[in-house]
């Protein structure tokens, strides 16, 4: 599932649509929403709260149904997929980064990042050497017998993101991942994820409220009154 047409867009979406309630309590959330991200590129999704950011990331995660329009994943027709195949595309395909880190508690580091793997079907070992490889790209190599609450926030969001990258996928999917940090630290998480970004040649959709990041992103869209536009 993740080898989409080399010079295609990793996700798009064509005329989307989502709304809440009926009738006259109707809310039109996101309004023929266009836009497509490409391998390696770094896209800033920009807003007032409540003008949708989360709805758009949570359509593009396939985490919630768009009433209309088109989503592509990887080449896919993920909005036509029924549940079971939407889950294994977006296991195998996307990542997620919350503002919150949602860390387990009990595990340490280097277990946050091999349960997503095994939870996939990678075997113990396979997933034990790559969280081992994805630790020490985000320099956590010394922090792995380390739970969460031993760690500090940067650290604990630095785990977070190996953890979204555990299971390979081709689309990283960001709300806010910044928004706990102070500056220093947001500094220096958003420039290690850039470097994945880039490296791997993920295509990433952050949602922020920092103007300091945007300005180092590939390009920032801005969402207002549902509709999704060039900032």
């Amino acid at each position: 599932m993740n080898d989409a047409a080399p010079n295609g867009p990793v996700i798009e979406l064509r005329g989307v649509t989502r709304g809440f309630g009926k009738g006259e309590t109707r809310i039109e959330v996101i309004r023929e929403a266009n836009l497509a991200l490409q391998r390696a590129e770094t896209v800033a999704l920009i807003g007032p709260s409540g003008s949708g950011k989360s709805t758009l990331l949570h359509m593009c995660g396939l985490l919630e149904p768009a009433e209309g329009g088109e989503i592509r994943l990887n080449g896919t027709r993920a909005d036509m997929l029924d549940d079971a195949r939407r889950t294994a595309l977006r296991r195998s395909t996307i990542g997620f980064v919350y503002q919150y880190h949602h860390l387990l508690p009990e595990f340490s580091a280097l277990e946050n990042v091999i349960i997503p793997q095994l939870i996939a079907g990678v075997s113990r070992r396979q997933a034990t050497e790559r969280a081992h490889e994805l630790l020490a790209r985000v320099r956590l190599a010394n922090r792995e017998t380390h739970r969460p609450a031993e760690l500090s926030g940067g650290e604990q969001q630095r785990v977070a993101i190996a953890r979204a990258l555990a299971n390979n996928p081709r689309l990283l999917l960001a709300d806010e991942p910044t928004g706990n940090l102070d500056p220093h630290t947001a500094d220096e998480v958003f420039a290690m994820l850039a470097e994945l970004v880039r490296d791997i040649g993920l295509a990433a959709l952050i949602a922020t409220h920092n103007l300091e990041l945007t300005r180092r992103m590939t390009r920032v869209l801005s969402i207002a009154e549902g509709v999704v536009r060039p900032a």
